[in-house]
């Protein structure tokens, strides 16, 4: 669990080992990238990993964190919904995912595991001020 110090923003997102060695490696070949998690067609249920610029985040979309290198988090506000109450760890499994994410040609795909927050940190939320969403930050995903 992440320790909140005061002044931080709850985490929303986070990754494992494994998924921020596969980031790094992404990284190098693609320059700066993003996540998106749909929850719609193509393998939903996986955040999907693309070159930064290359999708255009939803005004509605919600931007959930930063992970390693400044990669930002983007989840569909309909998903949100669902996962509001959750902290989500981005892993990395053996298997094929969608063929629009990056790390498709390694054999492997990323995965959501989740858990939900605790009740301090639900408390803490409610401090905070909302996430930022696609018509706060732009398109630039």
């Amino acid at each position: 669990m992440a320790c909140v110090e005061r002044g931080e923003r709850v985490e929303r997102v986070a990754l494992t080992g494994a998924a921020r060695e596969l980031l790094q490696r992404l990284t190098a070949q693609h320059g700066p990238v993003m996540f998106h998690q749909s929850g719609g067609c193509c393998d939903g249920s996986s955040p999907m990993c693309y070159p930064r610029g290359d999708f255009r985040v939803g005004s509605r979309d919600v931007l959930l964190g930063l992970v390693y290198g400044g990669t930002p988090f983007w989840m569909s506000s309909d998903q949100y919904t669902y996962w509001r109450h959750t902290h989500l760890t981005v892993d990395v499994v053996p298997g094929r995912g969608s063929g629009f994410s990056l790390e498709a040609p390694e054999g492997v795909r990323f995965l959501l595991r989740s858990r939900l927050l605790t009740d301090r940190e639900v408390r803490l939320l409610e401090r905070e001020p909302p996430l930022p969403t696609g018509a706060d930050v732009g398109e630039e995903g």
